[in-house]
């Protein structure tokens, strides 16, 4: 699968989850999870690459810990599995 499929994957698991995902020019400033008022959020920032913006997804989605329970591709289920190195 490649990397914006499973950005879309990503994104598309989120929303099942509840998030709302924005995706606006931030100018490489980046962006991430976070809540509002009692929603969830994910801001992407479109002056990233597709990795990195999969990366941000998949932080958020690893602090939830509703995001294993549902029904996804296996490779999303692997990279979710993944902890990021520092």
């Amino acid at each position: 699968m490649h990397t914006v499929e499973l950005l879309e994957e990503a994104v598309n698991l989120a929303q099942r989850l509840g998030y709302k995902v924005r995706q606006e020019w931030m100018g490489g400033a980046g962006g991430g999870g976070c809540e509002i008022k009692g929603r969830k959020w994910i801001f992407l920032d479109l002056a990233l690459g597709p990795m990195e913006q999969l990366d941000i997804v998949l932080d958020s989605l690893r602090r939830d810990p509703a995001a294993t329970s549902l029904p996804m591709p296996h490779p999303l289920r692997e990279l979710l599995q993944l902890r990021k190195t520092a």
